[in-house]
């Protein structure tokens, strides 16, 4: 499943790696773009594994606000 979530905006590139760094440690996490420009995450996830919500927190946890979040089935 594909997840694509809108965040504040992103102020620096470590900003970028805190997240990159932290999303691709999640089980079920298969992988991780974070779009510095356009203040996006996009990520392949296995459902079983981990949800588009536990990937929110853990972002949100790194003082970073989720927007909003779109899923897409297939990979």
């Amino acid at each position: 499943m594909k997840i694509i979530m809108q965040l504040d905006e992103l102020t620096c590139p470590s900003c970028m790696q805190k997240i990159d760094t932290a999303l691709k440690k999640q089980k079920g996490v298969e992988d991780v773009r974070v779009l510095f420009n356009a203040s996006k995450v996009k990520a392949t996830i296995d459902p079983d594994q981990v949800t588009a919500s536990e990937l929110s927190a853990v972002i949100e946890k790194l003082g970073f606000a989720v927007q909003s979040v779109k899923m897409k089935q297939g990979v």
